[in-house]
């Protein structure tokens, strides 16, 4: 006898979540002009991400082409996949021997998005741009190189 009130327990439970959700459906059914979709591709060009967007990481240059990078690694260190190396070199500067940037490479495909390189980075010298379109069809042209203005696929970067 404890098995059948249990099943229509059930059945009335499943019924009442049934009802919640079509309340919620039949709301906006009548009341569509609050729907918030967005007809993404048609609305390509007028399309805002919000603010805390992370699309792809970036390094920021002036019109000089210089960046605020001085491949400290701290930002290689904190990644938690790996998906940043920093290539440094040693140059003679007035004598002195002085840390530069010599490659700065991205994977994209292993990103997590995390945030952890951007808040580390003593110089600021990264950020996470508004980009989100990355299908391609070799992986290999999600690495990228961020040094230069233009960034590049992996092939460049092993020349």
């Amino acid at each position: 006898m404890t098995g059948i009130v249990e099943y229509i327990k059930d059945v009335f439970g499943a019924l009442k979540s049934l009802w919640t959700g079509m309340k919620v459906t039949g709301y906006y059914f009548v009341h569509p002009k609050e729907i918030v979709t967005e007809q993404y591709p048609e609305n390509r060009e007028t399309l805002k991400m919000f603010d805390r967007f992370k699309g792809e990481l970036t390094m920021p240059h002036n019109e000089k082409n210089e960046h605020k990078c001085t491949s400290c690694g701290i930002c290689e260190m904190n990644c938690p996949n790996g998906s940043i190396e920093v290539i440094s070199k040693f140059e003679t500067i007035d004598g002195k021997k002085k840390k530069m940037l010599d490659t700065y490479i991205y994977h994209l495909e292993m990103c997590t998005f995390c945030d952890l390189c951007v808040k580390t980075c003593p110089s600021s010298a990264i950020e996470f741009a508004q980009t989100f379109e990355h299908a391609v069809w070799d992986r290999s042209e999600l690495t990228k190189k961020l040094n230069k203005q233009d960034s590049v696929c992996s092939k460049d970067i092993k020349e």
